[in-house]
C-alpha cells in the first residue's frame, strides 16, 4: 500500500485550507498513493472559535474533500470539526474515497499541559477500522496516542495500518514523546502506524500564540516492530511512503502479544 504523508500547516480559513487539500491530493495521486493523509485539524487550526466553522459531514467542505478525492481516485483523511449535539464541535476525521464514507470522532481529549480541549469540543466513543483495498486501517487522533488500548482494539478489529492525524502540541520534549509514542503503539498493536501531524507554524515564518496545539511537524510511519520506516523534518511536505500490511500478521505470529494478553 501506498501511503502520502500530507504535512501541512493551515490556518483558521476553511476555504483556503481546502486549497492546501486540494495540493496535496494532486501530489499523492501523481506519486501513486492509495491513501492521502492529512492532519488534525486540517479544516481549520486550533487557536480560533470552532464553533463558527463546524460543518456537518454532509457541508461543503466535506463535500469538496469528497469531489477532490473523488477525482483524484484515491482515499483520503482529513481533520475537520463537525456540530455536537451539546452546542460543542465533534474533533472528527473524514475517511473518503475509494468506495469509503465515514468518520472518525476522537475519542481522548487533550486535557493536558494547560490546554483544555474538553471546553469546546465532544468526545467521540467508537473504534473505527475500514478496509481499503483487501487492507484494514484503524484510525486515531493526536491524544489518542497516549492511550495503548485504542490501538490495541483496533487491532482486536482486524486493524494492520492505524493512521493518526494530529496537531501535536510544541513544547520541551514533546518531539520526543511524539516519536516514542507512535512507535510504543506500534509495538503495542503489531501494526504499521502512520502518524501525520501538522508541521511547525514556525517553519512558514508564522509564529505560534496561546496555548493552542498547532503542530511541531516531524511526522512518520512506525512498523509494526516499531521501527521508524519514515520521517518528515518540521516544514510542510508530502511524503509518499511504501508500507507492506502483510507485515503485521507476520509480526503478531512472531510476538504474539495480542494473543498473549491476560488483562
Amino acid at each position: 500500500m501506498r501511503i502520502a504523508l500530507c504535512q501541512i500547516v493551515t490556518g483558521p480559513d476553511p476555504k483556503a485550507n481546502l486549497e492546501l487539500v486540494a495540493d496535496g491530493i494532486r501530489r499523492a495521486a501523481e506519486a501513486g498513493a492509495d491513501l492521502a493523509v492529512f492532519p488534525e485539524a486540517t479544516m481549520a487550526c486550533f487557536g480560533v472559535k470552532l464553533g463558527p466553522l463546524a460543518e456537518p459531514l454532509d457541508g461543503p467542505w466535506a463535500t469538496e474533500v469528497r469531489r477532490l478525492a473523488d477525482e483524484a481516485g484515491i482515499a483520503v483523511v482529513a481533520g475537520m470539526f463537525t456540530p455536537a449535539a451539546d452546542g460543542r464541535v465533534t474533533n472528527t476525521l473524514l475517511i473518503t474515497g475509494r468506495g469509503l464514507d465515514t468518520s472518525y470522532d476522537k475519542i481522548h481529549l487533550f486535557d493536558a499541559f494547560g490546554f483544555a480541549e474538553s471546553d469546546t469540543v465532544a468526545p467521540g466513543a467508537e473504534p473505527v477500522v475500514v478496509e481499503l483495498d483487501g487492507t484494514k486501517i484503524g484510525f486515531a487522533t493526536c491524544y489518542d496516542i497516549r492511550f495503548p488500548g485504542l490501538y490495541t482494539a483496533l487491532a482486536d478489529r482486524g486493524a494492520e495500518v492505524i493512521v493518526t492525524s494530529a496537531s501535536w502540541g510544541s513544547g520541551e520534549g514533546k518531539r520526543e514523546q511524539w516519536e516514542l509514542l507512535a512507535r510504543a503503539r506500534a509495538l503495542d498493536s503489531t501494526s504499521w502506524v502512520v502518524a501525520c501531524g501538522q508541521a511547525d507554524p514556525r517553519s512558514i515564518g508564522r509564529e505560534p500564540s496561546g496555548k493552542a496545539p498547532t503542530g511541531i511537524g516531524h511526522s512518520l510511519v512506525a512498523t509494526p516492530l516499531g521501527q521508524i520506516h519514515a520521517q518528515l523534518t518540521d516544514s510542510p511536505e508530502v511524503r509518499v511512503v511504501d508500507v507492506d500490511p502483510a507485515a503485521a500478521a507476520r509480526t503478531r505470529e512472531a510476538i504474539p502479544v495480542l494473543a498473549n494478553r491476560r488483562i
